[in-house]
């Protein structure tokens, strides 16, 4: 009988001990999205600038550690993938991301589906005009992440053997003094350029040069665009355009790849540079993580404008291409608010704390678009295009273009690269295509 009450009891401590237990525990999971009450909230973010992921891992590890109740995962867009359609099909599969980095064009598709940050105390830090793109009935809907730039990118020590001496950008103001530089390359020994012929870089960012190139007002460019979209603007007569495509012409003719002009892949082009076996690579200061990995030139590299014709004054023709390209906005339809909580901390994170600074600046060789950082570019791309910011040598980037206008006009200018097609037809295919466009 003492034996039986023995085990009696040993059940019912048991019992008690696993009751406590589950109780205990239940306070600490971190279901997928945690809880208030659990104190772990786990957030995600969709990264659409593959060339800082691992930065990006290591940001998220760092706030981590400031933040030991929140996980952050970062959630690659596939290499080559537009954003919006990845994000849109994550939407359609009840998946969404907590927060999102977007291209700004696409940021008012989904201002239904997002948070308004109009009250988040970075947007009174901010550059000018950083938050205009994606502010609609008076309400920012995205935290403006970066500052891009592009145009030629130069290794000084090859354009300095070159030209005999000390190389200076502001020697090159029209078509024909790029002409002859590509020339003096040439003539050292080494080849002049190379054309990397990934559709986002002729559609996205070499080909609206055309259409910024129009007017320094950006008002007089819109109207620009909703004539073309009105089947009335003219490509084969408009000056602009003509004088891009008259410089693309000369730069397929000095491309050191024009046997096979679209077999280039991206990864290329930093190699070619930094080794120094080409001199100049069209790209943008996102690249330099990966043409430092190849650095020959001490890290002596600067950004050329793109001219689109032989009178120095014309505009573009000594500006370099700017903007504010990439957003990060906030999931509003399946994040909980302790996540977009998470989410808005993070973002302040980057702004405020000398992690998150070091992390943008420092470790993703991002311009930052807040007036609060104030630490100097640490690459030499980025110094570059603060540079011509600076002195007000800047032509703003078109950063609100249809999502499908790098992969529709950017498969018409490879086509056009590979000689595919002429002048004509590719006139033709990029007005069928913004007549055509949604």
């Amino acid at each position: 009988m003492r034996k039986f009450k023995r085990v009696q009891w040993m059940v019912m401590l048991l019992l008690l001990v696993m009751v406590v237990s589950a109780c205990g525990s239940s306070g600490n999971s971190a279901s997928g999205g945690g809880s208030a009450d659990s104190g772990n909230v786990k957030i995600t973010l969709l990264n659409s600038k593959g060339e800082i992921l691992t930065q990006l891992e290591d940001a998220a590890k760092a706030f981590q550690e400031d933040n030991p109740g929140i996980t952050v995962e970062i959630q690659p867009v596939p290499t080559g993938g537009s954003p919006f359609e990845r994000a849109s099909a994550l939407y359609a599969s009840g998946n969404p991301p907590t927060m999102i980095m977007l291209d700004t064009g696409d940021v008012e598709k989904f201002k239904d589906r997002i948070l308004d940050l109009n009250g988040e105390k970075w947007n009174a830090d901010t550059v000018e005009n950083a938050t205009t793109a994606t502010t609609f009935d008076g309400k920012n809907y995205a935290f403006p992440l970066a500052v891009e730039g592009y145009g030629f990118i130069y290794n000084k020590a090859v354009v300095d053997k070159a030209v005999g001496g000390s190389f200076d950008p502001a020697t090159i103001k029209t078509r024909n003094d790029l002409e002859k530089l590509f020339q003096q390359i040439e003539a050292s020994g080494k080849k002049a350029l190379v054309i990397s012929p990934m559709d986002w870089s002729l559609g996205a960012h070499y080909l609206p040069l055309a259409y910024a190139g129009q007017n320094k007002d950006m008002a007089e460019v819109n109207k620009f665009i909703a004539s073309l979209k009105a089947g009335k603007a003219h490509l084969a007569n408009n000056p602009v355009f003509n004088g891009l495509m008259d410089t693309f012409d000369v730069m397929m003719k000095y491309n050191i790849d024009q046997a096979s002009p679209l077999a280039g892949t991206y990864e290329r082009g930093p190699e070619l540079l930094g080794k120094g076996e080409v001199g100049i690579w069209f790209m943008g200061n996102w690249a330099w993580p990966q043409i430092s990995g190849f650095d020959t030139a001490n890290k002596e590299y600067g950004f050329l404008p793109v001219p689109i014709s032989n009178n120095a004054n014309d505009y573009g023709n000594q500006e370099i291409s700017s903007a504010v390209s990439k957003r990060i906005v906030i999931d509003k339809e399946k994040a909980t608010p302790e996540q977009q909580e998470a989410a808005k901390k993070f973002l302040n994170w980057i702004v405020y704390e000398k992690k998150g600074q070091d992390f943008l600046v420092n470790k993703a060789n991002i311009i930052p678009a807040f007036k609060n950082i104030t630490l100097p570019a640490a690459d030499p791309l980025g110094k570059s295009i603060q540079d011509y910011i600076a002195k007000g040598k800047s032509e703003q980037s078109m950063s609100t273009l249809p999502a499908d206008h790098w992969s529709k006009v950017g498969s018409s200018m490879q086509k056009y690269l590979a000689k595919q097609g002429d002048r004509a037809t590719l006139v033709k295919e990029i007005e069928d295509y913004w007549k055509n466009v949604k």
